[in-house]
């Protein structure tokens, strides 16, 4: 252990909360917490979709933060989820952003890492997975043995062609999904895991009906098989598919996730540092998760931001089992932050810097911008708006 993490004082000189800063970056809602000692947390809301009503949510939260102690974390999550009767994932993402900052400026005044302070490390580093794609066939295995080539033991990517809700037929559909599966197998030879998203696109009887025809491919986790809005049913398409399924990123309250585990609807939980709750609800998960021996994924999307406190939970958690990794060697990535977490070999290191363990790039950030989203849902042969 290094000095500077050793005999952590009992006390800190008090401060406040000074003042809340939100940047609208690519897709992405990044926020900044300044205190009035100069310390300054940041963090990152996880509706990146809605990125502007998130930022306007958090907004609306700094009448209540501004000359608050920044200390009294879980206090100020529950004042923010509680004080109204509606909650939601515009709330969950602004006060898991909240929540992330707070967290970033409690460890830098102790001089330590967020992990220290919510158990202190289980391990060094962190295994990732990658996205695979391709629109073709060849084009999807040829970046599966890209990614196994970077060092990647695990790679996830989509058994469906871009275009998979105008096939004719069912048949048609999962054969075309069962040959994507077994083609990507084959060609890792066994050197990587493969994880299936099916990111709810199909029903509970047609995902239970493709799980079976994938079990000869042994895949690492079968996501989201359905829309995640019945617990109850998720633990019958677990159940049947014989798959081990892995879902919750849509989740922004500890109260969903542990009906899902009620329900034997998982074998990993999903969590989003950036949606439920920040990384207080997020170990919360974690620990309802160790108690059903039910393993974490987090879910991660997002900037370097949401990458790196994912790897605070994941250092401090005894059933962390993959994380989620979209790549940060490219812009604008790359660019907004001074120093990225170190990947060697598909492992992120876990960092000994305070707080997050990095710092966002400020030259960078003036000159990113907000990329709008367009709201374009595949639609289906007959018309109708498919799940994407």
């Amino acid at each position: 252990m290094t000095a500077h993490r050793s005999n952590l004082p009992p006390t800190r000189p008090s401060t406040r909360i000074e003042k809340l800063e939100t940047f609208l970056i690519e897709r992405w809602c990044l926020l900044r917490i300044h205190c009035e000692d100069g310390t300054v947390g940041t963090g990152e809301a996880g509706v990146h979709g809605w990125p502007r009503p998130t930022a306007a949510m958090i907004d609306a939260m700094k009448s209540y933060l501004v000359g608050r102690d920044p200390s009294t974390i879980e206090h100020h999550a529950q004042a923010l989820q509680r004080h109204s009767h509606f909650m939601g994932a515009l709330v969950g993402g602004a006060i898991s952003a909240i929540d992330i900052a707070l967290w970033d400026i409690k460890a830098k005044r102790y001089g330590v890492p967020i992990y220290e302070l919510m158990g202190g490390k289980t391990r060094d580093r962190v295994r990732c997975y990658m996205h695979a794609k391709g629109d073709t066939l060849d084009e999807l295995v040829a970046d599966a043995v890209a990614k196994k080539r970077q060092g990647f033991t695990a790679i996830r990517f989509s058994p469906f062609a871009p275009d998979y809700h105008l096939r004719k037929s069912f048949e048609e559909w999962v054969s075309e999904a069962e040959r994507r599966v077994g083609a990507v197998h084959e060609a890792l030879q066994g050197d990587a895991d493969i994880c299936i998203e099916l990111h709810r696109q199909m029903n509970p009887a047609e995902s239970i009906a493709l799980g079976q025809r994938l079990q000869k491919f042994h895949p690492y986790f079968y996501e989201d098989p359905m829309l995640p809005d019945s617990p109850a049913m998720m633990g019958d398409v677990q159940a049947r598919s014989g798959l081990p399924v892995a879902t919750g990123e849509r989740f922004s309250s500890i109260f969903q996730f542990q009906e899902l585990l009620a329900n034997n609807g998982c074998a990993y939980v999903r969590p989003d540092v950036c949606l439920c709750m920040g990384l207080t609800g997020s170990k919360k998960v974690a620990a309802m998760a160790e108690a059903h021996h039910v393993k974490v994924i987090p879910h991660n999307p997002l900037s370097p931001i949401s990458t790196a406190a994912c790897v605070q939970l994941d250092a401090c958690i005894p059933n962390f089992a993959l994380q989620e990794y979209t790549g940060e060697s490219d812009p604008p990535k790359r660019d907004m932050v001074v120093q990225p977490l170190v990947l060697r070999e598909g492992y992120l290191e876990v960092p000994d810097a305070p707080g997050l363990g990095i710092e966002l790039n400020d030259t960078a950030l003036a000159r990113l911008s907000l990329r709008e989203v367009v709201t374009e849902p595949p639609i289906g042969r007959d018309g109708s708006v498919q799940d994407w």
